[in-house]
């Protein structure tokens, strides 16, 4: 069972189908891609300044244009409160808001910092965050891109094992991208961090 939120950024197309008993939230525009995929939410929420018109829909919950939350956060905190702690955000990434974009990349580790993953897809790509004594294992491929970022503080004891590029008890820190492109190269790949924290995007050729 998983949280699945559907932005209104970009949308790419669904990666995995919805199963029975996942938590559907479309945040604002987002309403407009579950129509595309003929998937009835389970609530809409937003300040509707992505819609034309609030939709005719029994589960609204709107929220003033003026708030600290961004649209898509008030759906996470809605998908914690409800116990769901696997996220799945579409239509978070491109578009015109490349504030949007980076909002919803913090938004990953708000996630782990509140015991749930979530992945953040795009057009190919696809992130997620770990964090503190975590580690993540990738299935093998023979190719395809893997960049991992530092978010906030230095990380520390960052291992890579698998890739092109390896990693071995290594710290890496906000202001230099040493973990950009690495690569697949037919083995899986498993990135760990002892101390702090890590975006993780994964792009297929």
């Amino acid at each position: 069972m998983a949280c699945i939120i559907f932005g209104a950024g970009s949308y790419y197309g669904l990666e995995h189908r919805l199963r029975p008993g996942d938590y559907v939230i479309a945040a604002d525009g987002g309403w407009q891609y579950c129509k595309q995929e003929g998937i009835v939410p389970d609530l809409l929420l937003g300040d509707f300044d992505s819609l034309a018109v609030v939709p005719d829909f029994a589960h609204i919950h709107r929220v003033p244009v003026e708030k600290d939350d961004s649209d898509m956060m008030l759906a996470i905190k809605d998908g914690l409160a409800h116990g769901q702690r696997a996220f799945h955000l579409y239509g978070g990434m491109g578009g015109a808001r490349s504030d949007h974009t980076l909002a919803n990349m913090q938004s990953l580790l708000y996630l782990a910092c509140h015991g749930a993953q979530g992945w953040l897809y795009g057009d190919r790509e696809r992130y997620t965050v770990i964090r503190d004594s975590g580690s993540i294992t990738f299935p093998a491929k023979e190719q395809g891109i893997m960049s991992v970022f530092c978010m906030g503080a230095d990380a520390e004891g960052v291992s890579i094992t698998g890739a092109q590029y390896l990693l071995a008890d290594a710290s890496l820190s906000a202001e230099f991208p040493l973990g950009v492109s690495n690569h697949f190269i037919g083995n899986p790949i498993t990135v760990s961090v002892r101390k702090g924290s890590l975006l993780i995007g994964l792009l297929d050729k």
